[in-house]
């Protein structure tokens, strides 16, 4: 296998800490840090369309939900600022 594609088969298996893990992680935080993670959340749910079209335009089409998702990720997730940005679209359509 080569490293591209084991890192994005590794990245595809932890679609949920990359897409999903912001409520888990919240919900020790307290009240307020778990109402803006809901709201994480739906920006990355709210991309799927936008990577769809990223990832079957081979990254020629970027919607502004896309691009919010991804700004995000990377934000909030150490792992996701090496992914590029197929990688994370790939990863939200899985989720």
């Amino acid at each position: 296998m080569t490293k591209p594609f084991l890192f994005a088969a590794l990245l595809l298996a932890a679609v949920p800490a990359l897409a999903g893990s912001f409520a888990s992680s919240a919900s020790s935080a307290g009240s307020a840090t778990s109402a803006s993670t809901s709201g994480d959340d739906k920006v990355v749910l709210q991309a799927r369309a936008d990577a769809a079209s990223f990832v079957a335009s081979e990254g020629r089409i970027r919607g502004a939900r896309l691009e919010a998702a991804l700004r995000l990720l990377r934000e909030h997730r150490v792992d996701a600022r090496v992914a590029s940005d197929m990688q994370l679209a790939q990863a939200i359509l899985a989720r």
